[in-house]
């Protein structure tokens, strides 16, 4: 039978929920594009509970113990002497968020001589280190499109937040002002603007359909070029990179995998071709750009604003310069984990697991690696040698 350590978010400060804002979660007939929702054999939770966290379990213990299975759940992960690293050399499969990721770096494949199988309960595996997965013969998968749309509606909320002043217009009035002028002096209209998206994949391309009533100009760039007929529909420009779509744009989000196209993309050099006053959003991962020259460019006034909710490392410390820099909107790992998204995902690591279990293929579409090399969704969305 399998040890099985999953590494999750700390409960919340007051308690593991007893009750819930809302009774349940809208049916979901499919993903767009006709990609099925999770399909496991069955749920041992209710849709809307608080599954990421450690009381959560991912809805997985009944399941795991029935079968004889061993099921390690912890929040401690980093450092010397972390639960994670002590339960990791006989651990047979290990499962993570991105949002509290579990990183696999290739010094800790060497000591996980039993592992197997890593699982992402979400999207996003690059806190595992292919190359080493390969290495080893292990296999990676993730639920793919388990939160693409949570994402999505995030990067939305927080374009509109930054580009109408709203989270310094919310703390005038908790600080029990009425101070109009100050509040207004950041505002503008998103209406007119160019608004460019690096990658255009599952998230991105929900991010510029949802922009397209707001009567903004809309541009991408991506690896893939979409459908002649996709352009058309949205209004499309289509730049070859993003050195070649940022100085057309008032607003840039950021949606692509870190790789080594984009590690470090948006620095010093890439930012100061924007327009002056531009918006930097970014809920892919933080190392697309390079942490102090985000600083320095609001500090200047480069950028108007930058927001987004992926740090380096995770949980951020509390230090970071990300934290204090003038007219930021970051929030904690949290677009892709909304109550709506850990249903999905909760159940789509169930049914990776129940195929592992039971001898069946994995989803093309979940698989990052497998047999040595990468395969189904991480053959093209990631590359070897990061």
């Amino acid at each position: 039978m399998a040890k099985v350590l999953c590494v999750l978010y700390d409960d919340p400060a007051d308690g593991y929920p007893t009750s819930y804002a809302r009774d349940g979660l809208p049916q979901l007939g499919g993903y767009p594009g006709g990609q099925t929702l999770p399909t496991p054999k069955a749920v041992d939770f209710t849709p809307g509970q608080l599954l990421g966290s450690v009381s959560g379990e991912l809805g997985l213990r009944k399941f795991l113990e029935s079968q004889g299975h061993q099921l390690v759940v912890t929040s401690d992960k980093d450092g010397d002497g972390s639960v994670f690293d002590r339960e990791l050399p006989d651990a047979d499969i290990v499962i993570s968020q991105p949002f509290w990721p579990a990183y696999l770096t290739a010094e800790r494949f060497e000591r996980a001589k039993n592992l197997k199988l890593v699982v992402t309960a979400g999207i996003g595996s690059d806190h595992t280190d292919l190359d080493a997965a390969i290495a080893h013969g292990v296999t990676v998968a993730e639920v793919t499109y388990c939160n693409s749309i949570s994402v999505a509606e995030h990067v939305v909320m927080m374009i509109l937040s930054q580009v109408r002043n709203y989270l310094p217009s919310y703390q005038t009035v908790l600080d029990g002002g009425w101070n109009i002028a100050d509040c207004v002096a950041r505002s503008y209209d998103v209406e007119g603007m160019h608004v460019g998206t690096v990658a255009a994949g599952r998230i991105g391309l929900a991010v510029l359909k949802r922009l397209k009533p707001f009567d903004v100009h809309l541009h991408y760039t991506d690896r893939h070029r979409l459908p002649a007929e996709v352009e058309r529909e949205l209004n499309l420009t289509f730049h070859e990179n993003a050195a070649a779509m940022v100085p057309h744009c008032d607003v840039v989000t950021v949606n692509a995998p870190l790789h080594p196209e984009t590690e470090g993309l948006f620095g010093d050099s890439l930012i100061s071709t924007m327009k002056r006053g531009a918006y930097l959003i970014n809920t892919a991962r933080a190392r697309i750009a390079d942490r102090d020259a985000i600083v320095r460019a609001l500090e200047s006034g480069q950028l108007a604003g930058y927001a987004g909710d992926v740090w380096f490392p995770q949980p951020a410390p509390a230090d970071h310069p990300w934290r204090t820099m003038p007219h930021h909107g970051m929030t904690p790992h949290i677009s892709g984990s909304s109550l709506s998204a850990q249903t999905r995902y909760a159940a789509g690591t169930r049914e990776i697991l129940e195929s592992w279990f039971d001898g069946t293929p994995i989803r093309d579409e979940y698989l990052i690696v497998d047999g040595g090399k990468l395969a189904g969704t991480g053959a093209h969305s990631y590359s070897t040698n990061r």
